[in-house]
């Protein structure tokens, strides 16, 4: 029954009845009587009463949704509110969760779009930080090695400290090209590139050990890159915000991440910092849960056993499959969930 129905039949309720009292034998005298006052008191307040539990009722639905609204996140998709209460109120909450679901497709897709140029200007960054500034880094040292040769003796000690400086800037170009273009993924696997990027991160501040399961599923080229990039950003936060000197990464097989039993992968960066406390999330959280949106994954950042922070990534190989057009031959056939073939699409027009 709708909301306009319900509350109009119990006015007309009321309505009726104190009209058939008007008009039946009941009176009420002048000046009235005790008793009679207590009568009409009595039917005012149960009339009331019921005029406001319908209303409670009724309109429930509509806090409950405005509550759903005033939480959603589109960082973490899936909550809707349930379609309940008048007929009108039940279509309220229906259109509103069509609106998430159409909101969180298209989300999903520009975020892939921006993602994909992002990688593809990485790329980009990575090549001619290699082929222009390294090779020309790399002339300038050949050229004062020939200098340093041809110097007199008390200038040859500033030459090699301009080798040292053009040698110590050519690493660092090196690096960050490493770190823009994850190479070592690509030619090598997700386990080296995981026990690079570790190695990476192991100065004399921080250490960081691997572990890694032999028997993980097959993950796909984008999955891998996910995975790459998550663990990337938290162990750079680990090292310029945790205040610790001992992180973890982990890479194990798990069982049972969609529910269902199924086979999955989870990824632990854990460290023995100062924790995440309550602090608003950064963009590199926030990049975090959108990469692993893009391949169906589930991001989770806490407290750490104890004290430190816990970041995981639990993907579950069935959905990565239905995300990235595998066959039942365990076959890609697209190599890309929908929405990274649209980016991909987009960057070709670039």
């Amino acid at each position: 029954m709708s909301l306009f129905r319900r509350i109009f039949l119990l006015n007309a309720a009321g309505l009726t009845v104190a009209t058939a009292l008007l008009l039946g034998p009941v009176t009420v005298s002048t000046p009235i009587l005790p008793g009679e006052v207590l009568v009409v008191v009595a039917g005012l307040a149960a009339l009331l009463v019921v005029n406001a539990l319908v209303l409670r009722i009724g309109l429930a639905p509509l806090q409950r949704l405005g509550r759903a609204m005033a939480t959603a996140d589109l960082l973490h998709p899936g909550a809707r509110a349930p379609v309940t209460g008048p007929a009108e109120v039940a279509g309220l909450i229906t259109t509103y969760n069509t609106m998430l679901d159409r909101l969180e497709t298209e989300r999903a897709t520009s975020s892939a779009r921006a993602l994909s140029a992002q990688e593809g200007e990485r790329r980009r960054i990575s090549q001619e930080l290699h082929d222009e500034v390294g090779q020309t880094l790399t002339a300038v040292l050949l050229q004062l090695k020939r200098v340093a040769d041809q110097v007199p003796g008390e200038l040859r000690e500033e030459v090699r400290q301009a080798q040292e400086a053009t040698r110590g800037s050519l690493d660092e170009i090196r690096r960050i090209a490493r770190r823009l273009r994850p190479g070592v993924l690509e030619e090598l696997g997700l386990h080296s590139a995981l026990r690079s990027l570790a190695a990476e991160f192991t100065t004399h501040g921080l250490s960081v050990r691997h572990h890694f399961d032999g028997d993980l599923p097959p993950l796909t080229e984008e999955t891998e890159l996910v995975v790459y990039r998550v663990a990337q950003e938290g162990l750079t936060n680990t090292a310029r915000h945790a205040g610790a000197d001992r992180a973890e990464l982990r890479l194990r097989r798990v069982v049972g991440v969609d529910g269902d039993g199924g086979d999955g992968v989870e990824l632990l960066v854990r460290d023995n910092g100062k924790g995440p406390g309550r602090l608003r999330e950064g963009a590199g959280i926030s990049g975090m849960r959108e990469r692993a949106l893009l391949i169906g994954a589930a991001l989770s950042v806490g407290a750490g056993p104890g004290a430190g922070t816990d970041v995981r990534l639990r993907i579950s190989t069935k959905t990565g499959a239905s995300k990235t057009g595998v066959s039942e031959a365990g076959v890609s056939k697209t190599g890309a969930p929908p929405q990274l073939r649209a980016a991909t699409a987009f960057e070709g027009d670039r």
